[in-house]
């Protein structure tokens, strides 16, 4: 269970939060484990098992990697991303692993890294298992580790205690919407502001401010690699056997150099805000540092909008940007608590629809939304996203991801303003459509739930 805005928005890397950032968690906590349990030494070999979705997609997905890194002592937040190709190409060419960097052993993928297609754990569709063996080949450690979206990772069987006690010691300990929705009224708070003032539990003010600033900078940055700005590697194809081109350099220049055609175009906001989503997915899919928002298959849906609140609303400033992300985490945290921010569960409405819903909401909040407007667009972001799958081709997270982020992004710009017509009562409240989101993910197909068994991607012909 998150918490925290910073649990719902971290930095990390492509291409997937449950496939490549959540298993590099779990990895590193299980090599650190040995190392604070002083069985390091005595290691002798280790061994990955990937189920369910991981096993099915993993490959695509990056799991890989994630493992291998993880293993060797690297973080999501701060491996470098150009140094990853070189860090693997080690591993493989030498056959050797470094634990934490600092103890070496034999590792073979073949025999060492498993995927297996179709098994899964009993308690969630992206279970991983990790053994440690001594020179005899007896067990020092198994454990079993669950990634369940956003780079979130359990220990399958383990209390959830602490993060109970954490979310009871807050002042405004909200779990649904209309409980959010009561407290801000009650308090004479908005959103962003409980939620600052939870946060505040934790961190110091300007502690806050400085952490947001920073998602900020790292999504920033993530659009101006993918459009190629100084970053002329941006050019090009994305990796895989897909041979996808990356378009968002070419539309970065053509909307910057026919700027004067704008002005006799009232909808050329729209290409703005596709370019943004399009860049940072772009990005995340080359395996490039993103900030999962809440997932890394969603991640360019609000950092486009944020984008289109910071570029083009007159007025926008660093107190907006800091209220937009709380008031999009605290919307997140609604979907965390009550549903699934998790693909491998509950299909592409988990991951798209709830970054739409957490824009929508966000958006009408900055435009001056009152907490009712800001529910209301947050619901009607979800709504017409229910029943969206994750069936991404070949297993990569390139199609349809990267133009489902774009067209997302202008779904939940939409959301936000039909949202400001209205007065903020409505039929559907957000709480509604976050348990219908999860029932709907509960009767979907497992094939059309991250195995790339289902819909597009058993749909084209890959050449």
């Amino acid at each position: 269970m998150a918490v925290s805005v910073f649990d719902l928005f971290k930095i990390g890397i492509g291409p997937s939060s449950s496939h490549t950032v959540g298993p590099m968690r779990a990895a590193l906590l299980f090599a650190s484990g040995l190392k604070r349990d002083g069985l390091l030494p005595a290691v002798a070999g280790v061994r990955a098992e990937l189920y369910g979705s991981l096993g099915a997609t993993g490959k695509g997905h990056g799991t890989d990697k994630g493992v291998l890194l993880g293993l060797m002592g690297m973080a999501p937040d701060t491996v470098d991303p150009d140094a990853i190709a070189g860090l693997i190409q080690q591993v493989r060419a030498d056959r050797r692993l470094v634990l934490l960097g600092e103890h070496a052993v034999p590792f073979t993928e073949k025999e060492h890294l498993l995927f297996y297609r179709r098994e899964a754990l009993a308690e969630h569709p992206n279970g991983m298992k990790f053994h440690a063996f001594d020179a005899q080949g007896a067990s020092l450690r198994e454990a079993r580790y669950l990634s369940v979206g956003g780079g979130f990772v359990v220990t399958a069987g383990a209390s959830n205690s602490q993060v109970i006690a954490a979310h009871d010691q807050l002042p405004y300990p909200f779990r649904t919407g209309r409980e959010l929705l009561r407290m801000a009224e009650d308090a004479d708070l908005s959103i962003a502001d409980l939620m600052l003032r939870n946060e505040q539990t934790w961190r110091t003010e300007d502690e806050v401010r400085a952490g947001l600033d920073n998602i900020w900078r790292v999504m920033q940055d993530c659009v101006t690699r993918g459009c190629g700005i100084a970053h002329p590697e941006a050019d090009g194809e994305l990796p895989g056997p897909l041979r996808v081109r990356r378009r968002a350099p070419e539309l970065y220049r053509n909307l910057t150099q026919r700027a004067e055609r704008a002005l006799s175009d009232p909808l050329s906001v729209m290409d703005w805000v596709n370019l943004y989503a399009m860049a940072v997915n772009e990005e995340n899919a080359a395996g490039g540092r993103v900030v999962t928002a809440p997932t890394n298959g969603a991640a360019g849906i609000i950092p486009a909008v944020l984008h289109y609140y910071d570029r083009f609303v007159p007025g926008a400033n660093r107190e907006g940007v800091h209220a937009f992300l709380l008031t999009a985490a605290a919307i997140g945290l609604l979907y965390k608590y009550n549903a699934s921010i998790s693909g491998a569960e509950v299909g592409c409405q988990g991951e798209v629809g709830v970054a739409c819903s957490m824009a929508a909401g966000a958006l009408a909040a900055v435009f001056g939304g009152n907490v009712s407007q800001v529910e209301n667009a947050a619901e009607i972001g979800m709504e017409h996203n229910l029943g969206l799958t994750c069936d991404p081709v070949g297993g990569l997270v390139q199609i349809p991801c990267i133009e489902r982020n774009a067209m997302a992004s202008v779904k939940a710009v939409n959301a936000a303003r039909m949202a400001l017509r209205g007065d903020g009562h409505h039929y559907v409240s957000l709480d509604s459509v976050i348990k219908t989101m999860r029932e709907t993910g509960a009767d979907m197909k497992t094939k059309y739930k991250e195995t790339a068994r289902g819909g597009l991607a058993v749909n084209i012909v890959e050449c």
